[in-house]
């Protein structure tokens, strides 16, 4: 029989499949001894299963009961009870923090009864009308799917009425007309009374969680954050403890450490008699952790205690919820907490010199997008400024764009191209399709623990929050601070590492973190300058990017085209050029040679005398590269695009023709030439067409050429003393037979050069594996050729049979959306499908050779997730952008000690 209930003593933190992390860590805390209120947790095997059948599996009650009683012995109180009742908490709780994204109902088991019983155990009449107005709002919301601004604006008109300005203001006799009022809107909105059933609240808050695993906003943030759909939520049902038992009561969130720069230190938010969703949040702007002492210090220092003891036991970060009841402190959760990049960085190497972990844990620790994160451009200091407003800095970045005020707009934007930031009060987790959207977000209230703040940590987005000086006007779409008043559409400029925000746009300048990537560690530090957390930064990331240096066995080599992409591309830390893209050049002044070949006759004093330009082209193009590469490889493919991309469009083409014909009675004989060799050219799917090898072989002289140029520009930099080396890739290759041709006649180049030119040069000849039979028959291939190289943008196009240029702005939105796959194939390698393809290429070419050469050099070689699967795999190198260089080494790094570690 399947167990699907685990008391919080029966787990512990590894079991976060089952218990979920929340779960799992409340479990842990237990073990450890510290004060948690007891409750227990449902497994997401009860989840799944709820998905699988559409309602709750019955042998769950059973469980959820004989835990109950556990709870309710061990308390000494039970649900339902008019005199003395138990209340719990019904929260989700995912294998992956899903900050918000899922449904929390508080103090279940009141109803018209027991609120008098639970008035006078707590000898406070007001907080216990108080808990009955939280549970029926919160109830209402998330379980009974009323909208919530009837509750809010039933208790925003209250305090207007009264004269108050905050909640905790109202009298007792207040909330109790609050709650007639709130009992009505259930009433109206769902045709049934509110339940007064605790039973029958508990169960149907478990389903409402259940649920929530579903809604848009999860789905939205599991998208994003690659989350698998199939995991489901836990559900943690846990004993009441109350912030909001008046000034000797109260609820917070902190860090063991600050999120967003990783110093040691007291961070977090917390509010006096108040419960936690007060204070995520952002209704109130909330106080510092460290000012906690002054309201009640024997729990300020059980809590530093606290911190310290779960910083040590799970070495890093910890974010932690906790309550004080009437001076008695609880720990309500803890998880590794979220952080800017920034932050992890610091936060490793900081836990490596206090000794808590080794430099390989560290490494483990951070990741190439928060690598990327830091080599965003930052706002310039120099550039002139005007300040509208100054508040918290939450999650930091430099973002500029034009004033949203709700998902529609910021999505609206986004779909058109243009840069928005989200400007609300606050945020709740209904605003997540217009923060993924926006560049920012900018928040009039909440503190580094709110909604806002953590979200926007954990998606990378430039966050500032509680600018109490400014007044949101979400419905006339105004923003004002003082007597500066912005609209909709006018562009402000967000400072998430100042927390200043700014009127208009800012340049932005490179970041610290790419000035010490591209130009050394001593640039850096200089320009960083006084900046002690700036120097820590650079200093920390190139600690453990020296140290994946030292770990990794994938070489990382770049995509570039020219010596300047070259030379930032050895900048970064490549090793070599892995894909050399000879189209590129030539466009520009040199398609006249292009047209001058199709037009010409083969073998064509004219067609020669074409080659003979584009080689002397070439020859300066390539000599330039390899000057550069001195001593490193340079793999240049072949020309690969077919010729007709060089040529005039076919309508634009046929146009002018035609008008010449209709107004002049003739068309040029050029252009009627040129027309009807476009026309000859024209293919209708022109990928699988005359491209690649099979240009090379339909058009002789067209790779000739190139070829020797390249020997050429070789041989003549040797003779200086440089140390060139060249590698020809073949493009398009599907059956050696093609390979075999192209490749004697490059190496009877190559050795009429060589011998020409007196030098000694070893050059490489091999093949990109870009069509599912090349792959399959990689053996055969292996023959043929001394490198293979996967061009993993095209194999994933004719695996999947996709065009990429058609697909995916047009269904991919849809098919993320529904699951059909959780990432674009073209931005992660699809491991189940194309990967094989490459796993399958790998076996076979080193079943012929086994040393053979192995690598990758589609977008998928800038890629973490890709990088790790490619080191698996068994490939040599990975080969990806200039900018990405950096990324790839760290991941090369991290994949390696990973390996090791299992």
């Amino acid at each position: 029989m399947v167990k699907y209930v685990y008391d919080f003593s029966e787990g512990d933190k590894e079991m976060k499949d089952l218990l979920g992390g929340k779960g799992a860590n409340l479990a842990e805390m237990t073990k450890l001894g510290l004060p948690v209120p007891p409750g227990f947790t449902i497994t997401t095997d009860a989840c799944r299963e709820y998905l699988k059948r559409g309602e709750v599996p019955e042998e769950l009650a059973t469980e959820v009961t004989k835990h109950l009683r556990e709870v309710e012995d061990t308390i000494g109180r039970k649900l339902g009870n008019a005199e003395n009742p138990l209340l719990v908490s019904v929260r989700s709780g995912a294998k992956f923090s899903m900050p918000g994204m899922m449904e929390t109902v508080l103090n279940i088991g009141l109803n018209d009864e027991s609120v008098s019983g639970l008035a006078k155990i707590a000898e406070d009449e007001r907080f216990a009308w108080d808990s009955y107005r939280r549970l029926i709002q919160m109830f209402g919301k998330t379980v009974l799917d009323i909208e919530g601004d009837g509750f809010s604006d039933a208790l925003d008109n209250l305090k207007e009425e009264k004269g108050v300005h905050y909640d905790y203001e109202l009298t007792a006799e207040d909330l109790k007309g609050l709650v007639e009022t709130f009992k009505q809107i259930v009433k109206e909105e769902t045709g049934r009374d509110f339940p007064q059933d605790p039973r029958e609240q508990l169960d149907l808050g478990i389903e409402a969680v259940f649920r929530s695993w579903n809604t848009e906003r999860a789905k939205i943030y599991r998208r994003r954050e690659r989350i698998a759909e199939s995991l489901g939520t836990a559900v943690n049902v846990q004993t009441m403890v109350f912030g909001n038992m008046g000034d000797t009561s109260g609820t917070g969130v902190c860090f063991t450490r600050d999120p967003s720069t990783g110093h040691s230190g007291v961070y977090g938010d917390y509010l006096m008699n108040a419960q936690g969703e007060d204070v995520v949040a952002g209704i109130r702007n909330t106080e510092a952790l460290a000012t906690l002492g002054e309201h009640d210090e024997k729990s300020y220092e059980e809590l530093l205690g606290i911190m310290r003891k779960l910083e040590t036991h799970y070495q890093d970060l910890c974010d932690i919820e906790f309550t004080i009841e009437r001076g008695k402190l609880w720990m309500l959760q803890t998880r590794i907490g979220k952080r800017t990049a920034a932050a992890a960085f610091r936060v490793a190497t900081q836990l490596v010199d206090e000794k808590l972990i080794t430099k390989d844990e560290a490494l483990e620790r951070v990741t190439g997008a928060q690598l990327t994160q830091l080599m965003f451009p930052q706002f310039d200091d120099s550039a002139e400024k005007q300040l509208f407003t100054r508040a918290m800095a939450a999650s930091p970045g430099a973002a500029v764009g034009e004033v949203v005020f709700n998902n529609e707009d910021a999505e609206a934007a986004a779909a058109a191209g243009r840069k928005c930031i989200l400007v609300r009060r606050e945020t709740n987790p209904e605003d997540l399709p217009g923060m993924v959207a926006a560049e920012g977000v900018l928040t009039a209230r909440g503190g580094k623990t709110s909604h806002a703040a953590v979200v926007a940590r954990g998606m990378g987005k430039t966050c500032v929050v509680g600018a109490e000086q400014i007044r949101v006007d979400a419905e006339a779409k105004t923003v004002s601070c003082g007597d500066v008043t912005l609209k909709a559409g006018d562009i402000i400029a967000i400072d998430g590492t100042t927390g200043e925000v700014f009127i208009g746009d800012v340049p932005v300048v490179d970041s610290v973190v790419t000035t010490y990537l591209s130009h050394g560690l001593e640039a850096g530090l200089k320009a960083a300058g006084d900046d002690d957390q700036m120097r820590e930064l650079v200093e920390s990331v190139d600690r453990i990017l020296k140290h994946a240096d030292s770990k990794r066995r994938l070489k990382v080599r770049a995509n570039a085209d020219t010596p300047e992409d070259s030379e930032r591309a050895l900048e970064f830390g490549a090793q070599g050029i892995g894909l050399c893209r000879t189209e590129h050049m030539f466009l520009g002044s040199r398609r006249a040679l292009i047209e001058r070949v199709i037009l010409s006759e083969p073998g064509s004093d004219e067609r020669q005398s074409a080659f003979d330009a584009l080689e002397e082209l070439q020859k300066g193009d390539f000599a330039q590269m390899l000057k550069v590469l001195d001593g490193k490889p340079m793999t240049v493919r072949l020309i690969d695009p077919p010729l007709h991309e060089f040529l005039p469009d076919l309508t634009e083409l046929e146009v002018k023709v035609a008008v010449a014909k209709a107004t002049d009675g003739k068309a040029d004989e050029a252009d009627e030439a040129m027309l009807e060799a476009v026309r000859r050219m024209h293919e209708a799917n022109p990928m699988l067409g005359l491209r690649g090898v099979r240009l090379g072989i339909y058009l002789p002289g067209l790779f000739d050429l190139q070829i020797r140029a390249l020997v050429q520009a070789a041989c003549e930099l040797k003779k200086e003393g440089l140390d060139p080396q060249p590698e020809i890739m073949v493009p398009l290759v599907g059956s050696v037979r093609e390979l075999a041709l192209i490749r004697a006649t490059a190496e009877k180049i190559v050795a009429e050069e060589l011998e020409a030119a007196g030098v000694e040069i070893d050059i490489h000849i091999g093949a990109m594996i870009e069509l599912p039979r090349a792959a399959m028959t990689a053996e055969d291939l292996a023959r043929e050729s001394d490198f293979f190289s996967f061009g993993t943008n095209d194999l994933t196009q004719t695996v999947w049979g996709f065009s990429r240029d058609d697909v995916e702005g047009v269904f991919f939105p849809k098919y993320i959306e529904e699951s059909v796959f959780g990432v674009s194939p073209f931005e992660t390698i699809d491991q189940h499908g194309v990967g094989r393809v490459v796993e399958e290429g790998v076996q076979r070419s080193r079943s012929t050779k086994p040393d053979i050469k192995l690598g990758v050099c589609g977008e998928h070689g800038g890629d973490p997730d890709s990088i790790h699967f490619f080191h698996k795999t068994g490939l040599d190198y990975v080969s990806c952008s200039p900018f990405r260089v950096p990324v790839a080494r760290l991941e090369a790094g991290r994949v390696a000690v990973m390996e090791d570690a299992e």
